[in-house]
């Protein structure tokens, strides 16, 4: 392991790495409100714009993202549309994350007991603050594991925006072995990369799950 080569390189990790959250941060809150909204169309039979989320949802999960990066990244120039690998990297991430926040919420909010939802209006709120104070807080808590579980994915397939030349963690990786060949060392600080990335993000989830599970058993 050469030592010197690594601290050589390790502001272009550094950098890589932020490139990496700020992409990923970005594609999750995006992917949150995408996710909250068709769940809300769906499980509300919202009419036409219930059976488009469906329709997106059916789309997204089952086509790769890398596809969806490369028909954002080169097929639509051939349209006259142009759009940065950058942002292509945030709308692709957020396309596929999307659905996969659909499902999370859409499991919450139907896991509310109908006699909850009964028991506000019965106190005389309207169907917006039985949503908001009702139903909502439930599913929220309901979806925290899967929702952690989507953040957790979508950090990782960060790594498939290598592909349209963003400048990630990977895309440095990839470089730094083509044109030195320090391999272990350049893949040990992949790794010393995501590990700094992702683990704070599963440990945070981990206690949003324990503080979700109390709340809800009156602990």
């Amino acid at each position: 392991m050469n030592w010197q080569y690594i601290y050589s390189v390790m502001p272009q990790f550094v950098s890589a790495t932020l490139t990496t959250l700020k992409i990923s941060l970005i594609s999750i809150l995006l992917a949150i409100i995408v996710g909250l909204v068709c769940s809300i169309l769906i499980t509300y039979h919202v009419r036409v714009f219930g059976k488009i989320a469906k329709i997106y949802i059916e789309l997204s999960r089952n086509t790769p993202l890398l596809i969806q990066l490369f028909f954002l990244y080169y097929g639509l120039p051939k349209l006259g549309i142009k759009i940065d690998g950058f942002s292509c990297g945030v709308i692709g991430l957020t396309f596929l994350g999307g659905s996969y926040m659909a499902e999370a919420f859409r499991a919450g909010l139907q896991a509310v007991a109908k006699g909850q939802i009964d028991s506000g209006e019965s106190i005389g709120l309207n169907p917006l603050q039985v949503f908001q104070y009702v139903i909502f807080p439930q599913a929220l808590a309901v979806s925290i594991p899967a929702i952690g579980a989507n953040c957790l994915f979508l950090i990782k397939e960060s790594s498939v925006v290598s592909a349209i030349a963003v400048v990630e963690l990977l895309f440095l990786t990839k470089d730094l072995i083509g044109m030195d060949y320090k391999t272990t060392e350049a893949l040990f600080l992949l790794v010393l990369s995501y590990l700094i990335i992702l683990l704070p993000v599963s440990i945070l989830t981990s206690y949003l799950e324990y503080r979700s599970r109390k709340v809800s058993h009156g602990i």
